[in-house]
């Protein structure tokens, strides 16, 4: 199965993606993590896309397509992969098609700009394993502290209030669009976010036939 996934920053779409990634067996690729992992090691890329991120705004177009482009062509993707964070403006889904990748559904996991806030304002993650915590819906057995790895939990720049309400701001104009534009293909299928993750994942498979 070739999927994408879509929903705004803060709608469990990563953590659906891993789900869907053990269910069927094969890849999930997310462009956050791809980013992230070169803003870590210094590349040239991780530089650009720090500037962007920081600031809530999407990485530009020609950029993330020459990440994808590479990243498809790599072998465990032969037999499916789920896409997490591509494409993300018509631009990127216009270039998707014109490539020899088909792509069987688009999964949109819809939830609510409050819900969003309130998850990612309070989302705390440990710099040094990546595992992530809330101060309200998963607390750390230790305030401030991994249970992982004893590292000293932090807020992302990108989840401060101000640039959330940004990142929503800017998936709204150059994301969203996208499930009209998939609905008219007929290979858009949605699910409800739920309160809980695993509630999430009934929904999400149900929405696949599953």
């Amino acid at each position: 199965m070739k999927l994408i996934l879509l929903a705004a920053p803060g709608a469990g779409k990563g953590t659906q993606a891993e789900k869907l990634c053990e269910h069927f067996g094969i890849p999930s690729i997310s462009t956050g993590a791809i980013l992230r992992k070169n803003i870590k090691d210094g590349t040239e890329l991780g530089k650009i896309a720090k500037t962007y991120i920081d600031d809530g705004k999407l990485i530009p177009d020609d950029i993330m397509i020459k990440v994808m482009d590479a990243r498809l062509a790599e072998d465990d993707c032969k037999n499916g992969f789920i896409l997490d964070g591509f494409p993300r403006t018509l631009a990127q889904a216009e270039k998707l098609d014109e490539s020899d990748i088909k792509i069987d559904y688009v999964l949109n996991i819809d939830v609510p700009d409050e819900v969003i806030i309130d998850r990612l304002s309070g989302r705390l993650e440990c710099p040094k394993c990546g595992t992530t915590f809330h101060i309200e819906h998963r607390k750390p057995k230790v305030d401030g502290i991994c249970d992982n790895c004893g590292g000293k939990l932090t807020c992302r720049e990108d989840d401060k209030p101000e640039t959330v309400k940004s990142r929503l701001n800017v998936y709204h104009t150059q994301t969203e669009p996208l499930i009209e534009y998939y609905a008219s293909k007929g290979m858009l299928r949605t699910a409800k976010g739920q309160n809980e993750i695993a509630d999430t994942t009934v929904e999400v498979l149900k929405a696949l036939g599953e």
